[in-house]
């Protein structure tokens, strides 16, 4: 005698494909499809969690490294400077000065040469 697995396999199987709700063509229809989908979309996610944190640290560099520039300084020379003044502002707060506030900006880029020289 075969066993029937009733409601229970139903269940487990909407409650996947209430989660890939949106995915395209069969990767929501197709059960078998759609486990793998769902499988990868986690590992993507649960990887790109931690990628989004070094993406956003690589475009804070790139504006506070900008913003030096332009002030005549490379991005090494003015973070040594501002941890050797004490200034203890984070790459993410010097990229959102160097953007909307250059008068400040230079500012601290002139603190930083001070304590280099």
């Amino acid at each position: 005698m075969r066993v029937k697995r009733g409601f229970k396999a139903r269940r487990r199987r909407n409650r996947l494909l209430k989660r890939v709700k949106g995915f395209v063509a069969g990767r929501r229809r197709i059960y078998r499809q759609a486990a793998e989908t769902l499988r990868r979309a986690l590992a993507f996610s649960y990887r790109d969690r931690r990628q989004r944190k070094r993406d956003f640290r690589k475009l804070w560099i790139a504006r506070v490294s900008a913003g030096a520039r332009a002030n005549g300084m490379s991005y090494s020379r003015m973070i040594n400077g501002l941890k050797k003044a004490g200034c203890e502002i984070n790459r993410k707060m010097l990229a959102d000065i160097a953007v909307r506030d250059p008068q400040t900006f230079g500012a601290l880029v002139e603190l930083a040469q001070g304590q280099l020289s």
